[in-house]
């Protein structure tokens, strides 16, 4: 009877361990729920906004251009009529280099036609005809015609004085310069002078001439 009582006990502790350890064992699944909306797209940075008013700590902020309006036309501090005032220097300049030039015969344009100077009388029996390059010594060359014939072909024009005798004859001795250049500073310049025998200047000029073109002077002996 004993036995049998300690058995009814043990086996009376020995069922709740067990209902215990089954109970462990078993796992209740929980059905997954799907999210409705990815979890990445939710967390995103949004830009900040732009503050409404224009103070930082009590200080003003310079409102932002955020159209970049540039303006249209180019900035010139001389305006419109005076875009480029070194133009008006350098006509200025040029002015005053060309007077210059055309003073002392030096790069202006020359005479394309024929220069004549005049007939001048006296009664000398010779005369002398001198000249020179008045301008720059530049590589001037003339030719010598006297009534039309050649007597002296080529002579270079220098600073200083140059010429030749002539004897005259009865009536008309026509004496031309012909200009066969017009050196590097354009254009051929000279000035010459007729002295008769007894040392007085009858006749006088200057010429600034083209290449092809003569100066003419007539003596007349009577």
């Amino acid at each position: 009877m004993k036995y049998y009582f300690s058995f009814f006990i043990l086996c009376f502790f020995v069922f709740p361990a067990n209902s215990q350890i089954d109970s462990k064992n078993k796992s209740t699944s929980i059905p997954a729920v799907e999210s409705k909306k990815d979890s990445a797209t939710t967390n995103l940075l949004l830009p900040s906004k732009p503050l409404n008013n224009n103070t930082v700590n009590g200080m003003s902020v310079p409102k932002a251009n955020t159209a970049l309006n540039f303006p249209k036309k180019e900035f010139s501090m001389f305006g419109e009529k005076f875009g480029n005032p070194g133009e008006l220097y350098v006509d200025r300049l040029d002015k005053k280099s060309k007077d210059l030039k055309t003073e002392m015969g030096l790069g202006a344009k020359g005479s394309t036609t024929d220069q004549y100077f005049g007939d001048f009388k006296t009664k000398s029996k010779f005369v002398r005809v001198v000249y020179r390059d008045f301008g720059l010594q530049d590589g001037d060359y003339i030719r010598v015609l006297i009534n039309d014939e050649i007597y002296e072909f080529r002579v270079l024009l220098t600073n200083s004085t140059k010429g030749f005798r002539l004897d005259l004859k009865e009536g008309f001795n026509k004496i031309d310069f012909l200009a066969l250049n017009e050196g590097y500073s354009m254009p051929n310049t000279a000035e010459f002078h007729v002295i008769d025998d007894t040392g007085n200047v009858i006749a006088g000029n200057k010429w600034n001439l083209s290449t092809g073109v003569k100066a003419t002077i007539i003596v007349v002996k009577e």
